[in-house]
């Protein structure tokens, strides 16, 4: 009798799925939990989002008027910026930067470039920074978070 009962009991453990039965939804804008709700009748699991082509709604952008978007954050594989190009101030450089200071890698553009996308496969989980460097000097930095 004792048997049956602990048959039941781990069978009951390992069937039970708690972990999809509450839901989360997320700010778009700074990725903070917004609502958690319990789902009764839920799908065992939510399909993973394939990627098919990014499209400028994908984006996300500094300022209504900027000029520069760039997709994920946070980041898993690889990062996606893009650019309006202008002549007369357009951009030289990209640079890869970990929060202790190093320059980690540094992309050269062209004038006719307005895309580049960013490898994050080879480092480690945490905060980098994307350094901007523009034709007139001027700099534009964005925090990356690498998951």
């Amino acid at each position: 009798m004792k048997s049956i009962l602990a048959i039941l009991w781990f069978g009951t453990f390992f069937c039970s799925n708690a972990q999809n039965k509450i839901t989360f939804s997320y700010d778009s804008l700074t990725g903070n939990q917004v609502v958690r709700s319990l789902c009764l009748n839920c799908q065992t699991g939510k399909p993973a989002k394939k990627i098919e082509a990014i499209t400028d709604e994908d984006l996300l952008k500094f300022s209504a008027e900027d000029v520069i978007s760039y997709y994920p954050n946070p980041v898993k594989e690889e990062l996606y910026l893009k650019w309006e190009l202008t002549n007369e101030n357009f951009l030289t450089s990209i640079q890869i930067i970990g929060i202790s200071g190093q320059v980690l890698k540094t992309y050269q553009t062209s004038k006719s470039t307005n895309y580049q996308n960013v490898p994050f496969q080879s480092y480690p989980d945490g905060i980098y920074i994307v350094s901007l460097a523009y034709k007139n000097g001027e700099q534009k930095t964005i925090k990356i978070i690498k998951k």
